[in-house]
């Protein structure tokens, strides 16, 4: 599945969608999930491959918390698109619990989920503590948990039967995904012979290293013949410059209230970031966000063709963060014409 050719350009890989369910200042979880509905239609219209929502607890700016039912929600308002999870932090969850779940969306929609898996918590130390009955399991424990969701999918054959069994889940075609911002999933995905999705939408500073590491640590599956590495990019895109940067300052707000520890609602863009952060906070946040793409078309286009050029990544998921619902679906759209130009 990989491509080599250094000449790729972006209209040869496909583009996928990664979703919070952002709760905008003022708004609801119910206008988050209109919108996400109303975006994934648009988005598979546009021809986009994946579109993926994110597990996060105790966050007034996200909703997706829980990412199986939303996932439902998406699948079944539209037609084509594979939806799956970018990620569920697995050690938040009994693995049997997932493969339940992931069988029965699978069950209700064939040949359509997706099931990334991260070994992130998701949330803070104490919002994890809530979420699992034993703190003893964790991100060391990920390959374990891995191991045991995986056997749970597996085909039973008869007089194999004993034992715990997944059902709906067990012999079911459910793709799996390793989900990183570090080295240790992407080797474990290399070694395992998974697709790996980088989260360079957060952790550019590892995104490199990461990538390197998963195509030299791979080995073919019965999944997959050759390597496929997806990476996550934040793109604001909007007829001017201008106006691109100052609605992405919706989003450096989101990440300035979390080095803040000061968790908030999207809040409204504005004018000038200097009026509200100081000179650390800015290099705290832009350091995180430095691979973003903001800007026009012609802004947009050079930086993703830039970053497909730096990665060789053989899809991008494209997530953008924006006050007003219109500004992020012409975002999108902007894309889309870049993408299909």
């Amino acid at each position: 599945m990989s491509d080599t050719n250094h000449s790729r350009t972006l209209r040869d890989i496909p583009l996928s969608v990664l979703d919070l369910a952002p709760i905008i200042q003022g708004g609801t979880a119910t206008d988050s999930f209109r919108n996400s509905l109303d975006l994934a239609l648009h988005v598979e219209r546009w021809g986009f491959l994946r579109y993926w929502l994110a597990e996060h607890h105790s966050m007034p700016s996200v909703a997706s918390s829980a990412t199986s039912v939303l996932i439902g929600h998406i699948a079944g308002g539209t037609t084509n698109l594979r939806v799956g999870s970018g990620g569920i932090m697995l050690p938040n969850h009994s693995p049997l619990v997932i493969a339940e779940q992931f069988g029965t969306l699978e069950s209700l929609y064939p040949g359509r989920i997706d099931l990334g898996l991260g070994r992130a918590p998701g949330s803070d130390q104490r919002t994890a503590r809530a979420l699992r009955r034993d703190m003893r399991i964790g991100g060391e424990d990920f390959p374990e948990l891995l191991e045991e969701l995986r056997d749970y999918l597996r085909p039973r054959t008869e007089g194999t039967s004993t034992g715990v069994r997944a059902i709906p889940g067990e012999g079911l075609n459910i793709p799996i995904w390793l989900l990183g911002s570090s080295d240790f999933s992407a080797r474990l995905a290399g070694l395992l012979g998974l697709p790996f999705a980088f989260a360079g939408h957060f952790s550019p500073n590892y995104m490199q290293t990461a990538l390197q590491t998963y195509r030299h640590c791979f080995r073919p599956s019965e999944m997959l013949d050759t390597p496929y590495a997806m990476v996550g990019v934040n793109v604001m895109a909007a007829d001017t410059d201008e106006k691109a940067q100052r609605l992405a300052t919706s989003h450096f707000q989101a990440f300035l209230n979390i080095v803040r520890g000061n968790l908030q609602p999207i809040q409204p863009p504005v004018d000038n970031m200097d009026e509200l952060w100081t000179e650390f906070e800015k290099i705290s946040v832009q350091s995180q966000l430095r691979s973003s793409v903001i800007g026009s078309p012609d802004t947009v286009k050079q930086g993703l063709e830039d970053l497909l050029a730096a990665t060789q990544a053989d899809e991008l998921m494209i997530t953008t963060q924006m006050y007003h619902h219109a500004d992020r679906i012409r975002s999108f759209e902007i894309v889309a014409d870049i993408w299909k130009s």
